[in-house]
């Protein structure tokens, strides 16, 4: 019989389409899904490219009886991959309340739930933020984790210290933390892709609206930065690549494969790109000019960061395939069928 996962944001952007990748390995899926920051059209995207229809279930993580009816329904979860969070950094500046009450209370509440089972798998879907600024490039797993710079990436920290604390005192809890870089892209069949409310908070959406026409121009937070031209620098990560990673992952867990019952893994391309050079990627694909200028730089973010993934590669045996351009391709294949749409 197959085993059964339940991916809490599962409508989201990276969501999606690790559910996809799951249901190619045949694993059957049931999603959680609040549509706070995403849209019930996902779900006929996800089923339009691998012909079978997850189960869905709308319902907010926050309220602890929702989680308990529903771990009350579905009692043959043999894993979770737990997605669902707010995720800009400007927004958790402004509104800190709203974060921590929703990326931390879910997760509490799906760990009581776990810990109840017999055989408990969970992958929490961590950042990069953890680490704030590092001293040294790349980052290694070992960097330590400083302060946080943002309530979000706050809520990143504090979610894996729960799960590290949860893990010690249930040592049947097997639980992977996972901490991607810059998630970008789409599945190259343009069925899902990034699918912001409103404003996007992250870089590319901005630039393929932008090249679409729907925004005047991008705003580049800052060229005074200390890199070689004065913008940003970020491991920028093809979401197909995270999603694979995230089903390697799980099938460490139900193998049984874990070296500790808490592990912790980098996920990306171990190569930095500045802001600039995402933007000249992405009209080197798209033969598209982008209007863009340079505003002040934006509390929260941090200098640079790019990934030493050794440890991913070695142990997950997993290396990123695709490379900016291929992701910037198909993040702007994803906008222009958006565009049709409309």
């Amino acid at each position: 019989m197959n085993k059964k996962i339940l991916v809490t944001g599962g409508l989201g952007f990276i969501g999606s389409h690790t559910v996809v990748a799951l249901q190619e390995r045949g694993f059957d899926v049931v999603i959680i899904d609040n549509l706070s920051n995403s849209s019930i059209e996902v779900l006929g995207g996800i089923t339009k490219i691998t012909r079978i229809s997850p189960e869905f279930e709308n319902l907010d993580l926050r309220d602890k009886q929702s989680v308990n009816n529903f771990f009350e329904k579905y009692q043959d979860i043999d894993g979770v991959i737990h997605f669902a969070a707010s995720k800009a950094v400007g927004e958790s500046v402004q509104n800190p309340l709203l974060y921590y009450e929703n990326n931390l209370n879910s997760l509490i509440y799906l760990l009581q739930q776990l810990k109840e089972k017999e055989a408990p798998k969970f992958i929490f879907s961590s950042s990069c933020t953890v680490y704030g600024q590092a001293d040294e490039l790349p980052i290694t797993e070992n960097a330590p984790v400083k302060k946080a710079e943002s309530p979000y990436g706050n809520t990143k920290q504090i979610g894996e210290e729960i799960i590290f604390d949860t893990c010690s005192a249930v040592p049947h809890l097997k639980a992977i933390s996972l901490r991607y870089f810059n998630p970008i892209g789409a599945h190259h069949s343009a069925n899902i892709g990034e699918l912001p409310i409103g404003t996007p908070q992250n870089l590319v959406p901005y630039i393929t609206q932008t090249a679409a026409g729907k925004r005047e121009q991008l705003s580049i937070f800052g060229n005074d930065y200390p890199t070689p031209d004065g913008t940003c620098i970020r491991d920028y990560i093809h979401v197909m690549d995270l999603a694979r990673a995230h089903v390697i992952a799980l099938e460490r867990l139900l193998d049984n494969e874990q070296e500790n019952n808490y592990e912790v893994f980098n996920l990306g391309t171990g190569k930095g790109n500045s802001v600039l050079e995402a933007v000249q990627a992405f009209e080197k694909v798209s033969g598209k000019k982008l209007p863009y200028t340079f505003v002040d730089r934006r509390e929260g973010d941090i200098v640079a960061a790019y990934a030493d993934t050794t440890k991913a590669n070695r142990v997950l045996n997993w290396t990123a395939e695709f490379n900016i351009e291929d992701a910037m391709e198909s993040a702007w294949k994803w906008q222009q069928k958006l565009e049709e749409k409309n």
